[in-house]
């Protein structure tokens, strides 16, 4: 996978996430550590916006750097950053209290798809109650057998 590619997935995978709520200013560097997708983005919200972008954030609150599986499996909510950092996964530097706060930004993200899936079973259930049961004809569209 290239960077490129990367960076597109990632970035839906933050995308989408309701930081309204967020008033403070937050403004992170993500370094992915790989040949092949190695590069730099950041992450910043300000004024209750979300921004991702594929370039360095010289005025960053922090910076993870870790390789693409790792910060993959973060932003999808496989791993915790917490348990990431402790177990030496995700490497952070700046302000630890504001690198904190991408949890709370996956965990809105998270929340935001799960609403979305309830969402879209409760649509599909809808169609398939609304639609007649397979193998069943209505009278409208049964024919009678002629008689030899």
């Amino acid at each position: 996978m290239t960077y490129a590619e990367f960076f597109y997935e990632i970035k839906n995978k933050f995308m989408g996430a309701d930081v309204s709520d967020i008033k403070e200013h937050l403004a992170y560097q993500f370094n992915i550590e790989d040949e092949e997708a190695g590069g730099a983005f950041y992450v910043e919200v300000k004024e209750g916006q979300l921004f991702v972008e594929p370039y360095e954030y010289y005025d960053k609150d922090a910076m993870f750097i870790s390789d693409p599986n790792t910060l993959m499996e973060i932003a999808e909510g496989k791993i915790d950053p917490v348990w990431a950092f402790t177990t030496h996964k995700l490497r952070v530097e700046g302000n630890i209290d504001k690198a904190l706060r991408l949890k709370e930004i996956i965990e809105l993200k998270q929340k935001e798809m799960k609403q979305k899936e309830k969402e879209q079973k409760a649509s599909e259930q809808k169609v398939s109650e609304k639609a007649p049961a397979k193998g069943k004809v209505s009278k409208a569209g049964s024919s009678k057998r002629k008689k030899k």
